[in-house]
């Protein structure tokens, strides 16, 4: 079993920053021989593939909307993963996913490849 918490949500001004982080607790196995792959889901549209990161944090992938705005690292000896956010727009208003697979040398970008899921952390920019 794999539990995933984000964190660092919140409300924010267009052109800031933001981290999330996510927070992988895995019984069993190193929670380091996970994938981690970050969602978003905005109000009536359906969720989309942020980012992706490997095990050891060597590989790392984007979805096609990300115009170098994201960024995904993870820290294993933390067993965290994050999400950087610069120059937040209103259209990054979601809530944010965070998702672990099994590492099995590629990268995903569907969700239903994601057995494991956070509850999510909802993002808002609004001035």
């Amino acid at each position: 079993q794999v539990q995933l918490v984000e964190t660092g949500g919140g409300l924010v001004q267009p052109g800031n920053s933001l981290r999330l982080s996510c927070a992988v607790a895995a019984s069993g196995r190193p929670a380091g021989v996970y994938a981690v792959g970050w969602f978003r889901q905005a109000p009536g549209k359906e969720r989309e593939f942020v980012a992706a990161i490997s095990w050891n944090g060597a590989l790392k992938t984007y979805g096609k909307f990300v115009k170098g705005r994201f960024i995904i690292s993870r820290d294993s000896a933390k067993n965290t993963a994050y999400l950087q956010v610069d120059e937040l727009k209103p259209g990054d208003t979601a809530i944010y996913y965070c998702a672990a697979t099994p590492w099995t040398g590629d990268l995903q970008e569907l969700d239903s490849a994601y057995p494991w899921w956070g509850r999510g952390t909802q993002v808002t920019v609004s001035s």
